[in-house]
């Protein structure tokens, strides 16, 4: 049966759209459907399809739009490397046709990636719905930074405690590797099904990262008397103002985001080049610079 491919690519990327056209003269010849999306700061809306296949030509942001556009509906995202950093987009320019037929004939699996829900409650009224493959963040704005937050676990209403800091990271196990590990949070293996509770510069010091399991719910209540308007960001991509009273609520979706790529070699692979593990390797920026990207 003939398949149908779809190639989000992200323009902003160098040689993005004319790579996009040699994929898809490549894809005709293994008679296979495609439609190009091209976007740049402002995505749009994503064509309607019955697709087999989605092709990420970008960086980790863009995975992460692909990922929130199509994980519902559980379309497979081969993510091309056209940025620097990669953790999320592996798969090389060089490679991907290698990678494509593999996956064609069965012998590449998918990495099933958790993702979450993210969902505001206003006044007991849910006024806000997302979702993300990397992170929640709650920050302030303006010079005054400390935000106070009070953080549950739901439907249990169990406190893990108020915290007084800079912001506060709700990580996937993907976005263990993006703002998380910059904030000092540790790095989980991408297919965990696991929740890391990361504050950015607490008050106190014995404020430190959790790592729950994904089944729970936590709860962030937005303390009263905030000094500066704060923020919910989504993915790095999707900013929402909070207010007061506010509760964010972060679960497990029901959807993975499912992702193909060479194998857990390639991701080890990755994360010592990366990161500079190895004495072989020559980091593209200094280790503590480094993290997946979340810009598209």
């Amino acid at each position: 049966m003939k398949k149908n491919a779809v190639l989000f690519v992200n323009t902003l990327k160098k040689n993005a759209a004319d790579f996009a056209e040699q994929i898809k003269l490549e894809l005709d010849k293994q008679e296979v459907d495609t439609a190009i999306f091209k976007f740049n700061d402002n995505p749009g809306v994503p064509p309607r399809g019955k697709w087999d296949i989605a092709f990420s030509l970008g960086g980790d942001g863009t995975v992460l739009y692909t990922a929130r556009c199509l994980a519902p509906l559980g379309v497979p995202i081969l993510p091309v490397n056209m940025g620097t950093l990669g953790f999320i987009a592996e798969v090389s320019k060089e490679d991907w046709l290698d990678v494509f037929l593999k996956w064609e004939k069965g012998e590449i699996t998918h990495s099933f990636r958790c993702m979450f829900n993210v969902s505001v409650e206003r006044k007991s009224e849910i006024i806000m719905e997302n979702f993300c493959l990397n992170d929640a963040v709650i920050t302030c704005t303006g010079i005054a930074k400390l935000i106070k937050l009070d953080v549950s676990l739901e439907p249990q209403g169990v406190s893990l405690g108020a915290y007084r800091c800079d912001g506060l990271i709700i990580s996937t196990p993907t976005g263990s590797t993006a703002y998380s590990m910059a904030a000092g949070g540790p790095i989980l293996d991408p297919e965990m099904d696991a929740v890391i509770i990361n504050p950015i510069c607490p008050f106190a010091l014995s404020n430190r990262p959790y790592v729950l399991s994904s089944k729970q719910t936590i709860a962030v209540t937005v303390a009263d008397e905030q000094r500066s308007e704060v923020l919910l960001t989504v993915d790095g991509q999707e900013v929402f103002a909070l207010e007061c009273g506010d509760r964010i609520l972060v679960k497990e979706s029901p959807y993975n985001a499912k992702i193909i790529f060479p194998g857990k070699h390639a991701y080890y692979s990755t994360l010592r080049h990366k990161l500079f593990w190895s004495s072989s390797d020559k980091p593209l920026m200094t280790p503590l610079m480094t993290g997946g990207e979340n810009h598209a």
